[in-house]
């Protein structure tokens, strides 16, 4: 008998965590690329940022709230 399939769309916690600064990063990129909020939401990196919000709610800020530091801190001028 051979062991049932792992789900290829359910990831763990654990590699929610491990992902979450390779999320950030596209999050980052796609801020950088100039995407919309809508398009940047329909993305796997948005997905799981908010389904780590959703289980660890104090330990991982909501993906907009994310989105609007990223945003911010990518659009302010560098300082000299």
């Amino acid at each position: 008998m051979s062991a049932a399939p792992k789900s290829a769309g359910k990831p763990t916690i654990g590699e929610l965590e491990a992902g979450y600064p390779t999320c950030c990063k596209a999050l980052r990129m796609l801020i950088k690329e100039k995407k919309g909020l809508d398009a940047i939401q329909r993305t796997v990196a948005w997905e799981r940022l908010a389904l780590l919000h959703k289980c660890l709610p104090t330990r991982y800020k909501a993906p907009d709230y994310l989105y609007t530091l990223l945003k911010r801190e990518l659009e302010q001028p560098v300082a000299a």
